[in-house]
Protein backbone atom coordinates (compact mmCIF):
# COMPACT_ATOMS: atom_id res chain seq x y z
CA UNK A 1 0.00 0.00 0.00
CA UNK A 2 1.31 3.38 -0.78
CA UNK A 3 2.03 5.95 1.22
CA UNK A 4 -0.49 7.86 0.39
CA UNK A 5 -3.31 5.99 0.33
CA UNK A 6 -1.77 5.36 4.25
CA UNK A 7 -2.34 8.72 4.70
CA UNK A 8 -6.14 9.17 3.29
CA UNK A 9 -8.99 9.14 5.61
CA UNK A 10 -10.38 5.20 4.31
CA UNK A 11 -6.85 4.44 5.02
CA UNK A 12 -6.30 5.73 8.42
CA UNK A 13 -10.41 4.13 9.31
CA UNK A 14 -8.56 0.57 7.51
CA UNK A 15 -5.83 0.87 10.48
CA UNK A 16 -8.02 1.49 13.15
CA UNK A 17 -10.43 -1.00 12.34
CA UNK A 18 -7.29 -4.02 12.07
CA UNK A 19 -5.87 -2.73 15.54
CA UNK A 20 -9.77 -2.78 16.84
CA UNK A 21 -9.88 -6.19 15.37
CA UNK A 22 -6.78 -7.49 16.44
CA UNK A 23 -7.08 -5.96 20.44
CA UNK A 24 -11.04 -8.44 20.14
CA UNK A 25 -9.48 -11.29 19.12
CA UNK A 26 -6.34 -11.15 21.48
CA UNK A 27 -9.39 -10.22 24.68
CA UNK A 28 -11.47 -13.28 23.30
CA UNK A 29 -8.36 -15.46 23.00
CA UNK A 30 -7.33 -14.57 26.51
CA UNK A 31 -11.09 -14.74 27.70
CA UNK A 32 -11.56 -18.49 26.05
CA UNK A 33 -8.16 -19.41 28.25
CA UNK A 34 -9.50 -17.96 31.12
CA UNK A 35 -12.81 -20.08 30.79
CA UNK A 36 -10.91 -23.45 29.80
CA UNK A 37 -8.68 -22.82 33.85
CA UNK A 38 -11.64 -22.06 35.75
CA UNK A 39 -14.65 -23.98 34.23
CA UNK A 40 -14.32 -26.76 36.73
CA UNK A 41 -14.35 -24.45 39.76
CA UNK A 42 -17.66 -23.28 41.67
CA UNK A 43 -17.30 -19.66 43.05
CA UNK A 44 -16.97 -21.00 46.47
CA UNK A 45 -13.68 -22.71 45.66
CA UNK A 46 -12.13 -19.95 43.89
CA UNK A 47 -12.66 -18.00 46.79
CA UNK A 48 -11.33 -21.09 49.59
CA UNK A 49 -8.78 -21.30 47.41
CA UNK A 50 -7.16 -17.69 47.62
CA UNK A 51 -8.24 -17.38 51.67
CA UNK A 52 -6.14 -20.53 52.25
CA UNK A 53 -2.67 -19.14 51.15
CA UNK A 54 -0.13 -18.61 53.68
CA UNK A 55 0.07 -14.99 54.65
CA UNK A 56 3.77 -14.98 54.17
CA UNK A 57 3.94 -16.40 50.91
CA UNK A 58 1.31 -13.66 49.71
CA UNK A 59 3.68 -11.03 51.25
CA UNK A 60 6.92 -12.31 49.87
CA UNK A 61 5.05 -12.14 46.78
CA UNK A 62 3.53 -8.57 47.06
CA UNK A 63 7.31 -7.71 47.65
CA UNK A 64 8.48 -8.88 44.87
CA UNK A 65 6.07 -7.66 42.91
CA UNK A 66 6.94 -4.07 44.36
CA UNK A 67 10.64 -4.74 43.69
CA UNK A 68 10.02 -5.18 40.16
CA UNK A 69 7.54 -1.88 39.67
CA UNK A 70 10.89 -0.48 41.02
CA UNK A 71 13.01 -2.22 38.60
CA UNK A 72 10.66 -1.02 35.74
CA UNK A 73 11.31 2.72 36.64
CA UNK A 74 15.16 2.30 36.07
CA UNK A 75 13.91 1.22 32.54
CA UNK A 76 12.73 4.69 32.05
CA UNK A 77 15.51 6.47 33.79
CA UNK A 78 17.67 4.62 31.31
CA UNK A 79 16.14 5.82 28.31
CA UNK A 80 15.88 8.83 28.84
CA UNK A 81 19.71 9.09 29.14
CA UNK A 82 19.79 7.52 26.10
CA UNK A 83 17.64 10.01 24.15
CA UNK A 84 19.76 13.11 25.47
CA UNK A 85 16.28 14.11 27.60
CA UNK A 86 17.40 13.04 31.29
CA UNK A 87 14.81 13.90 34.16
CA UNK A 88 14.65 13.47 37.79
CA UNK A 89 13.84 10.28 38.80
CA UNK A 90 11.04 10.82 40.34
CA UNK A 91 9.40 12.00 37.18
CA UNK A 92 10.89 9.00 35.25
CA UNK A 93 9.43 6.58 38.11
CA UNK A 94 5.92 8.38 37.92
CA UNK A 95 5.76 7.93 33.99
CA UNK A 96 7.04 4.56 34.26
CA UNK A 97 4.58 3.19 36.71
CA UNK A 98 1.30 5.26 35.43
CA UNK A 99 1.85 3.12 32.12
CA UNK A 100 3.37 -0.08 32.47
CA UNK A 101 0.52 -0.80 35.95
CA UNK A 102 -2.27 0.04 33.24
CA UNK A 103 -0.04 -1.21 29.99
CA UNK A 104 0.19 -4.47 31.71
CA UNK A 105 -3.52 -4.92 32.22
CA UNK A 106 -4.38 -3.10 28.42
CA UNK A 107 -2.67 -4.95 26.31
CA UNK A 108 -0.30 -4.21 23.45
CA UNK A 109 1.72 -2.83 25.97
CA UNK A 110 4.03 -1.18 23.48
CA UNK A 111 1.51 1.28 22.32
CA UNK A 112 -0.98 1.60 25.12
CA UNK A 113 1.96 2.47 27.81
CA UNK A 114 3.42 3.89 24.96
CA UNK A 115 0.62 6.64 24.73
CA UNK A 116 0.98 7.05 28.30
CA UNK A 117 4.26 7.75 28.75
CA UNK A 118 3.78 10.56 25.69
CA UNK A 119 0.94 12.38 27.85
CA UNK A 120 3.55 12.90 30.66
CA UNK A 121 7.07 12.95 29.43
CA UNK A 122 5.06 15.61 25.91
CA UNK A 123 4.27 18.26 28.90
CA UNK A 124 8.11 17.88 30.37
CA UNK A 125 9.36 19.24 27.43
CA UNK A 126 10.36 16.20 25.21
CA UNK A 127 9.37 15.97 21.40
CA UNK A 128 7.81 12.80 19.78
CA UNK A 129 11.27 11.87 18.36
CA UNK A 130 12.46 11.46 22.53
CA UNK A 131 9.66 9.65 23.28
CA UNK A 132 10.07 7.35 20.48
CA UNK A 133 13.69 6.64 21.82
CA UNK A 134 12.32 6.66 24.95
CA UNK A 135 9.68 3.54 24.31
CA UNK A 136 12.58 1.86 21.91
CA UNK A 137 14.68 1.74 24.90
CA UNK A 138 12.28 0.11 27.07
CA UNK A 139 11.25 -2.07 24.68
CA UNK A 140 14.62 -3.63 23.62
CA UNK A 141 15.48 -3.56 27.57
CA UNK A 142 12.34 -5.98 27.79
CA UNK A 143 14.04 -8.16 25.14
CA UNK A 144 17.48 -8.61 26.64
CA UNK A 145 15.84 -9.43 30.05
CA UNK A 146 13.37 -11.90 28.71
CA UNK A 147 16.29 -13.29 26.74
CA UNK A 148 19.05 -13.99 29.13
CA UNK A 149 16.07 -15.12 31.80
CA UNK A 150 15.35 -17.65 29.64
CA UNK A 151 18.73 -18.54 28.61
CA UNK A 152 19.82 -18.86 32.88
CA UNK A 153 16.41 -20.43 33.42
CA UNK A 154 17.03 -23.28 30.57
CA UNK A 155 20.29 -24.13 31.43
CA UNK A 156 19.95 -24.20 35.40
CA UNK A 157 16.82 -26.71 34.68
CA UNK A 158 16.23 -27.89 30.93
CA UNK A 159 13.70 -30.75 32.08
CA UNK A 160 10.91 -28.49 31.64
CA UNK A 161 11.27 -27.37 28.09
CA UNK A 162 12.77 -31.13 27.42
CA UNK A 163 8.90 -32.70 28.47
CA UNK A 164 7.16 -29.77 27.20
CA UNK A 165 8.97 -29.18 23.56
CA UNK A 166 10.45 -32.94 23.09
CA UNK A 167 13.37 -31.83 22.58
CA UNK A 168 16.67 -33.29 23.56
CA UNK A 169 18.93 -31.98 26.88
CA UNK A 170 21.40 -30.95 24.16
CA UNK A 171 19.17 -28.87 21.99
CA UNK A 172 17.96 -27.19 25.28
CA UNK A 173 21.43 -25.97 26.48
CA UNK A 174 22.36 -24.64 22.93
CA UNK A 175 19.17 -22.56 22.57
CA UNK A 176 20.45 -21.47 26.38
CA UNK A 177 23.25 -20.42 25.08
CA UNK A 178 22.14 -18.49 22.34
CA UNK A 179 19.43 -16.65 24.43
CA UNK A 180 22.51 -15.66 26.64
CA UNK A 181 24.83 -14.75 23.89
CA UNK A 182 22.36 -12.33 22.16
CA UNK A 183 21.93 -9.84 25.05
CA UNK A 184 25.86 -9.90 25.09
CA UNK A 185 26.39 -9.26 21.49
CA UNK A 186 24.56 -6.45 22.18
CA UNK A 187 26.82 -4.86 24.83
CA UNK A 188 29.26 -6.00 22.47
CA UNK A 189 27.91 -4.17 19.18
CA UNK A 190 27.12 -0.76 21.42
CA UNK A 191 31.08 -0.85 22.62
CA UNK A 192 31.85 -1.06 18.71
CA UNK A 193 29.28 1.06 16.34
CA UNK A 194 29.49 4.49 17.29
CA UNK A 195 27.52 5.22 13.55
CA UNK A 196 23.58 6.30 14.80
CA UNK A 197 21.56 4.03 12.47
CA UNK A 198 19.56 5.98 10.17
CA UNK A 199 15.38 5.34 9.32
CA UNK A 200 14.46 8.40 6.75
CA UNK A 201 14.14 11.70 9.09
CA UNK A 202 14.54 9.32 12.34
CA UNK A 203 18.22 8.04 13.56
CA UNK A 204 18.53 6.27 16.60
CA UNK A 205 22.30 5.30 17.94
CA UNK A 206 23.17 2.31 19.95
CA UNK A 207 24.01 3.50 23.71
CA UNK A 208 27.01 3.05 25.15
CA UNK A 209 28.05 -0.39 26.24
CA UNK A 210 28.07 1.27 30.01
CA UNK A 211 24.40 1.77 29.37
CA UNK A 212 23.99 -1.40 27.41
CA UNK A 213 25.38 -3.41 30.23
CA UNK A 214 23.03 -1.69 32.22
CA UNK A 215 19.74 -2.43 30.39
CA UNK A 216 20.65 -6.12 30.23
CA UNK A 217 20.82 -6.12 33.93
CA UNK A 218 17.96 -4.49 34.56
CA UNK A 219 15.92 -5.82 32.36
CA UNK A 220 16.91 -9.62 33.98
CA UNK A 221 16.37 -8.28 37.21
CA UNK A 222 13.23 -7.35 36.61
CA UNK A 223 12.11 -10.43 35.02
CA UNK A 224 13.47 -12.68 37.90
CA UNK A 225 11.48 -10.82 40.53
CA UNK A 226 8.30 -11.58 38.48
CA UNK A 227 9.15 -14.90 38.27
CA UNK A 228 10.22 -14.74 41.80
CA UNK A 229 6.23 -13.25 43.00
CA UNK A 230 5.09 -16.19 40.97
CA UNK A 231 7.27 -18.48 42.72
CA UNK A 232 6.30 -17.24 45.77
CA UNK A 233 2.58 -18.01 45.39
CA UNK A 234 3.01 -21.23 43.79
CA UNK A 235 4.99 -22.83 46.66
CA UNK A 236 1.67 -22.18 48.54
CA UNK A 237 0.02 -25.28 46.91
CA UNK A 238 3.27 -27.22 44.61
CA UNK A 239 6.92 -27.63 44.98
CA UNK A 240 8.03 -25.98 41.24
CA UNK A 241 12.12 -25.60 41.29
CA UNK A 242 12.57 -21.41 40.59
CA UNK A 243 14.13 -22.70 37.29
CA UNK A 244 11.47 -24.08 36.12
CA UNK A 245 8.53 -21.08 37.42
CA UNK A 246 11.23 -19.34 35.35
CA UNK A 247 11.05 -21.07 32.21
CA UNK A 248 7.38 -21.44 32.32
CA UNK A 249 7.19 -17.56 33.18
CA UNK A 250 9.28 -16.29 30.51
CA UNK A 251 7.11 -19.02 27.95
CA UNK A 252 3.94 -17.38 28.96
CA UNK A 253 5.68 -13.47 28.70
CA UNK A 254 6.99 -14.18 25.38
CA UNK A 255 3.73 -16.09 24.00
CA UNK A 256 1.58 -12.94 25.83
CA UNK A 257 3.77 -10.47 23.76
CA UNK A 258 3.29 -12.32 20.50
CA UNK A 259 -0.76 -12.92 21.07
CA UNK A 260 -0.96 -8.81 22.66
CA UNK A 261 -3.81 -10.68 25.40
CA UNK A 262 -4.59 -8.10 28.03
CA UNK A 263 -2.30 -8.72 31.42
CA UNK A 264 -1.40 -11.99 29.72
CA UNK A 265 -5.25 -13.52 30.82
CA UNK A 266 -5.23 -17.29 30.70
CA UNK A 267 -1.62 -17.36 29.19
CA UNK A 268 0.04 -17.70 32.17
CA UNK A 269 -2.20 -20.13 33.54
CA UNK A 270 -2.37 -22.25 30.70
CA UNK A 271 1.47 -22.78 30.79
CA UNK A 272 1.57 -23.45 34.45
CA UNK A 273 -1.10 -26.24 34.06
CA UNK A 274 1.25 -27.75 31.91
CA UNK A 275 4.00 -27.42 34.08
CA UNK A 276 2.37 -28.46 37.41
CA UNK A 277 -0.63 -30.81 36.43
CA UNK A 278 -3.35 -32.12 38.93
CA UNK A 279 -2.36 -29.08 41.21
CA UNK A 280 -4.83 -27.03 42.83
CA UNK A 281 -3.01 -23.99 41.26
CA UNK A 282 -5.72 -21.92 40.85
CA UNK A 283 -5.91 -19.93 43.97
CA UNK A 284 -2.11 -19.40 43.36
CA UNK A 285 -2.94 -18.16 39.93
CA UNK A 286 -5.25 -15.73 41.10
CA UNK A 287 -3.25 -14.70 44.07
CA UNK A 288 -0.47 -13.89 41.21
CA UNK A 289 -2.96 -11.93 38.90
CA UNK A 290 -4.05 -9.53 41.97
CA UNK A 291 -1.06 -8.92 43.34
CA UNK A 292 1.55 -8.39 40.00
CA UNK A 293 -1.68 -6.87 37.82
CA UNK A 294 -4.50 -6.01 39.82
CA UNK A 295 -3.37 -4.21 42.67
CA UNK A 296 -1.06 -2.37 40.74
CA UNK A 297 -3.69 -1.28 38.07
CA UNK A 298 -5.76 0.09 40.97
CA UNK A 299 -2.94 2.25 42.03
CA UNK A 300 -1.87 3.21 38.89
CA UNK A 301 -4.65 4.05 37.28
CA UNK A 302 -5.42 6.20 40.89
CA UNK A 303 -1.85 7.69 40.68
CA UNK A 304 -2.45 8.67 37.21
CA UNK A 305 -5.93 10.55 37.62
CA UNK A 306 -4.56 12.52 40.00
CA UNK A 307 -1.44 13.22 37.91
CA UNK A 308 -3.69 14.58 35.08
CA UNK A 309 -5.86 16.50 37.70
CA UNK A 310 -2.57 18.28 38.79
CA UNK A 311 -1.49 19.05 35.12
CA UNK A 312 -4.63 20.38 34.08
CA UNK A 313 -4.63 22.55 36.96
CA UNK A 314 -1.28 23.72 36.28
CA UNK A 315 -2.31 24.26 32.97
CA UNK A 316 -5.69 26.18 33.82
CA UNK A 317 -3.31 29.03 36.48
CA UNK A 318 -1.27 30.30 33.56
Amino acid sequence: MSAAADASPSGRAGKRLLRWGIGLAAVALGGFLLYRTLAGYSLDDLVASVTGLPGPRLAGAAGFAAASYLALTVFDFLALGYAGRPLPYRQAALASFCSLSLGHNIGFAGLSSGAIRYRFYARWGLDTEAVAKVVLFCGVTVGLGLSMLAGIGLALDPTLATDLAGLSTGVVYAIAALCCLVPLAYIGLAARLRQPLRIRSWSFAMPSARRAAAQVAVGTVNFALVAACLHQVLQAVAEPSYADTVSAYVTANVATLVTHVPGGAGVIETVIQHMLPGARLIGALIAFRAIYFLAPLAIGSLVFAVAELVFRGRSAQR
